[in-house]
């Protein structure tokens, strides 16, 4: 448990209790159909690495990469994990809280809301969020005996056996093809971080960067989330803050302008990495996944409408429709490149950090072409 003054500010142990608690539970499945599902998922997460690997071109021929480990999970599995991550995450700024408290409102603040309180509603989010991911590449969170990552600490795949088998249910879809094709987006993931060796460590370093810029003053963060419940009920907003969806999330207004910069950065990695994800998902498809076309139509009306009217709030709130936006723009900024420069042309975007696309560089792609091909060229 991380503590301060004796008191801890998140319990972790209580986070992981709520949120297998709370989370809904999986399909009915036999114990012997769940065990085919699991040892088909490791089938496909093997069989994607070749299929990735040729389709990409990121990682050259005769080159083995850091080998990280697949986890076939539950609900509760995948929970555990990513409390693991948070924790390591978050260790910077909890330890920067600490040194901030000692007495005043802050302190006091602090005191009483207590790491009960917090790890319950981490738990609570996370209950919300495991019924819903179908795969994950996990980065930063360190390799456990229950949880083993790569050989350096981390980096390690997680696909989550219960909610796939839903989802492919309620799409009415092929079961395998669906299976397959989760597992060529999650191995996109792994060969990114696997066959970029800096990625990890900058987006790491972003993300630290970013917690270094919050603001542990409890009064200050209250007053934001003020002005976060009036702009989420349509109150009042200043002009020029006013978003393509009427308003900004909980997680966007009580950011600070710094933190902003930051998450502008974060934003268009992020769209990078999902849409790249999407674009070879939909490329290596239709010669190894016979029912693509009918998987990909049907799961992309799914992404836009949302399980429920609560769902759908919930996902606002959290800021989760950042998240549908990055898996679009994203894929449209890679098949437009490749489309420009080749698939080769495209990878020049994994050289360095400098070569990423900006922000703006996500929505207008022929920006980056002129960055980083034509002035190279020049």
């Amino acid at each position: 448990m991380t503590s301060i003054g004796g008191a801890e500010m998140v319990d972790w142990k209580l986070a992981v209790a709520t949120a297998t608690r709370l989370v809904r539970p999986g399909p009915d499945i036999s114990r012997e159909e769940a065990r085919a599902v699991v040892a088909e998922l490791r089938r496909h997460a093997k069989a994607s690495e070749e299929h990735v690997r040729h389709f990409t071109r990121m990682i050259p021929e005769g080159t083995e990469p850091e080998d990280t480990p697949v986890l076939v999970v539950d609900r509760a599995g995948w929970i555990r994990a990513n409390v693991a991550g948070f924790r390591e995450l978050l260790r910077p700024l909890l330890e920067k809280m600490q040194d901030r408290r000692g007495g005043g409102t802050g302190g006091a603040v602090l005191g009483a809301v207590g790491g009960k309180v917090t790890g319950v509603e981490l738990g609570m989010l996370l209950s919300f969020l495991a019924s819903r991911i179908l795969g994950q590449y996990e980065t930063f969170a360190p390799a456990t005996r229950e949880l083993p990552g790569s050989a350096n600490g981390g980096g390690r795949l997680l696909l989550v056996a219960p909610n796939i088998v839903h989802v492919e249910r309620e799409l009415d879809v092929d079961p395998h093809d669906f299976r397959l094709w989760v597992a060529l987006h999650e191995e996109t993931h792994r060969t990114q971080f696997t066959g970029v060796p800096w990625l990890r460590d900058h987006l790491q370093g972003e993300i630290q960067s970013f917690l270094d810029e919050t603001d542990v003053d409890p009064v200050t963060v209250l007053e934001r989330l003020r002005e976060a419940a009036q702009s989420l009920s349509g109150g009042s907003r200043p002009e020029g803050e006013r978003g393509e969806d009427g308003g900004r999330s909980l997680v966007e207004v009580v950011q600070t302008p710094g933190q902003r910069e930051i998450l502008g950065r974060l934003t268009a990695v992020m769209s990078l990495l999902e849409g790249h994800a999407d674009f070879v998902m939909d490329g290596v498809g239709p010669d190894v996944v016979a029912s693509v076309g009918e998987i990909r139509e049907k799961f992309q009306q799914r992404r836009a409408r949302g399980a429920s009217r609560l769902d759908l709030a919930l996902r606002k709130l959290l800021g989760l429709d950042a998240k549908l936006r990055q898996y679009r723009d994203g894929e449209k900024f890679v098949r437009t490149v490749v489309d420009e420069v080749g698939m080769d042309g495209f990878n020049r975007v994994w050289t360095s950090p400098n070569t990423l696309p900006t922000k703006a560089e996500i929505a207008s792609p022929a920006d980056w072409v002129a960055r980083v091909h034509r002035k190279a060229e020049s």
